[in-house]
């Protein structure tokens, strides 16, 4: 039985791993578009943009690791098309036919329609070549203009300052993160930024002339999932490829993870698109096993991580829709000062989020803390 994985990510490598962890000792084939065997992306906008980092240490196995445990690893090779009757992938070097498919083709940052007209070197942040880029380009800067106030954005910032730069963070909301943190904790995001000296630009759309005098414009304004292969397959898609509680797309021998992955999540009751690495790791573990024959729902709550200067901070759980009634914060805010805090997102009774800052002794309490009466 051949089992093909589309997408050399984070969540691709997790389901390869699993299958032989599994046992399983059939065919394995890992499609890479990149050149590059998987790595994990993180420290792209963290320890390797900082050059705290070396290369090595953001691949998840080395090069020897495919090879003995047989896994095809086809590099730089893009999937051209996949016929679901046949259970055919074709490729510019030929077809391979498949039992199970997993389609990991991950996303793509969106476009400025600034970068055309402005007239300064524009980046963004996706791949190694796109931060070593950066970090070059860090390195040569005197002035950096960021273009999105979310987590890539804020950790570009985050870089760009500890490099010396003067930097600038342009954002729609009126505050960062508001849309995912609500302004209660947001303010501890915005309030961290400033005291490290980055201006704030929140609340407009962002024109030319607000990038003019940059010598380097990042944009972190979010990101599309891949999903041109899995629609011209004729897969149901909707925000990403629709997949059910075990991952399991409109085809039944075909399964989708990480960032095109838009899940009937079943401790949740909704669709959720998740676009961070703990998801991506966990739902290959799990599609692996239902690619194995098993029936598994992926039921683990979406967590994100951020390093921002000083900071470190872990949020679990999802606010959704519906909002929240209140926040519920143990501690000091004051981050840049040292401080560290616990919050709690809570709606109708019921903490559907929370997070720390700093206060390593809660990562257990805050996954543990979601579902439980407030």
């Amino acid at each position: 039985m051949n089992m093909i994985v589309i997408g050399g990510g984070l969540a691709g490598c997790a389901a390869v791993t699993e299958l032989r962890e599994q046992g399983y000792d059939g065919r394995v084939i890992l499609y890479c578009a990149e050149k590059h065997p998987p790595y994990e992306r993180p420290p792209l906008s963290k320890g390797f943009l900082l050059g705290e980092e070396e290369l090595d240490g953001v691949f998840v196995h080395d090069h020897e690791w495919y090879d003995e445990h047989d896994v095809e690893l086809r590099l730089g090779t893009a999937v051209t098309g996949i016929d679901l009757v046949g259970h055919r992938v074709y490729t510019p070097d030929g077809v391979d036919g498949y039992e199970r498919l997993l389609l990991a083709t991950g996303s793509s940052p969106r476009r400025s329609p600034l970068a055309e007209s402005a007239g300064v070197p524009f980046a963004y942040l996706r791949t190694i070549e796109d931060s070593e880029r950066l970090k070059a380009a860090l390195a040569a800067a005197g002035r950096v203009t960021v273009v999105g106030a979310g987590w890539i954005g804020l950790e570009v910032a985050a870089a760009a300052r500890t490099a010396g730069c003067a930097v600038t963070v342009h954002g729609r909301s009126e505050l960062p993160l508001v849309g995912v943190l609500g302004p209660e904790v947001a303010r501890v995001f915005a309030d961290l930024h400033r005291a490290h000296g980055v201006e704030l630009r929140m609340g407009r759309e962002v024109g030319a002339e607000d990038v003019s005098e940059a010598d380097v414009v990042v944009v972190g304004i979010g990101a599309e999932p891949r999903v041109e292969l899995a629609e011209r397959a004729g897969l149901a898609v909707d925000d990403g490829v629709l997949v059910d509680a075990t991952l399991r797309t409109s085809d039944e021998d075909v399964f989708a993870v990480g960032d095109i992955a838009n899940q009937q999540h079943p401790r949740l009751g909704r669709r959720i698109r998740v676009e961070h690495w703990d998801t991506a790791k966990e739902q290959g573990k799990v599609a692996a096993r239902n690619l194995l024959g098993g029936g598994e729902a992926y039921e683990r709550m979406p967590y994100f991580f951020t390093d921002q200067y000083d900071l470190g901070m872990e949020y679990v759980g999802s606010i959704g829709p519906g909002g929240y009634d209140r926040v519920d914060i143990d501690g000091d805010t004051d981050v840049a000062g040292g401080g560290a805090f616990r919050a709690y997102w809570v709606a109708d009774g019921t903490v559907v989020a929370a997070m720390h800052a700093n206060d390593w002794d809660a990562s257990d309490e805050i996954r543990e803390s979601i579902g439980r009466s407030a």
